[in-house]
């Protein structure tokens, strides 16, 4: 069975984004694998705090990650 776990910064996606992000990563997996594995693949969706996760030393926070969502650079 799949596991897929997603890791996101808190308070960046709403519910219906990671929804659609589960749908779309399992219909993924499905292409890959067939049909027969709809109903045995998972998602998890894991958010981590605001500033607990850093790239090149720098914290990100939700602001700086919404900033690069929108197509604006942090």
């Amino acid at each position: 069975m799949p596991i897929i776990n997603v890791k996101l910064i808190e308070g960046v996606f709403d519910s219906e984004e990671k929804r659609e992000m589960i749908e779309k990563l399992t219909d993924a997996m499905v292409d890959i694998e067939g049909e027969s594995m709809r109903g045995v693949t998972w998602v998890y969706i894991e958010e981590s705090k605001s500033g607990d996760w850093a790239v090149g030393g720098q914290q990100l926070t939700t602001e700086a990650v919404r900033s690069m969502k929108g197509g604006v650079p942090a």
